[in-house]
């Protein structure tokens, strides 16, 4: 949680407020994988508008579709030290380093739970834009972990399936006393 949101009542009212529209561990949805957009329409654009507005507001490092309910892949996230989101339509990791790092992290999916996950820590991705355009980009550090996390929703795959088995416990066992 950001101290913004501490200090601001409204900014929290409305982090609560996106975090109710992002699905939840235990949603079936969470565990299909996503299908191609073939179709680059002002829906579309309209989508990626929501899923931004979303990420931003529960104050999150990235969004993907699923997360969302809508099985199409697309994912937005905010590269660090950049104001603007950025959109990956149809992304494929086509270069992954051998060189990984172990590093916790979060979900807007799995409540206030942090896991260590082992990533890549440079990859390649082929992708495109909202309008339909290539986008092909070389991430590195936080990025690359934001997006491959978020290549992971839109293939069905959570952070709880890439840590060890004894966090993956230590996680549920947190989040069954929090209900």
């Amino acid at each position: 949680m950001s101290s913004r949101a501490l200090a601001d009542p409204e900014l929290e009212q409305r982090r609560l407020a996106a975090l109710r529209q992002v699905r939840q561990l235990g949603d079936p949805v969470l565990r299909i994988p996503a299908t191609d957009v073939t179709e680059f329409d002002d829906a579309l654009r309209e989508e990626i508008a929501r899923m931004e507005i979303i990420m931003d507001e529960a104050h999150g490092a990235g969004l993907a579709a699923p997360q969302l309910g809508a099985m199409r892949r697309i994912l937005v996230y905010r590269a660090p030290d950049e104001e603007h989101i950025r959109v990956l339509v149809n992304p494929r990791i086509i270069w992954a380093s051998d060189e990984t790092d172990v590093d916790v992290e979060g979900c807007l999916s799995i409540g206030e739970i942090s896991v260590e996950v082992p990533r890549a820590l440079t990859i390649h991705v082929d992708a495109q834009d909202g309008d339909g355009e290539t986008v092909r980009l070389e991430a590195e550090g936080f990025e690359a972990r934001v997006i491959q996390h978020e290549i992971d929703h839109l293939d069905g795959i959570l952070i709880l399936d890439r840590t060890t088995k004894e966090q993956r416990r230590q996680a549920l066992r947190e989040l069954r006393s929090q209900a």
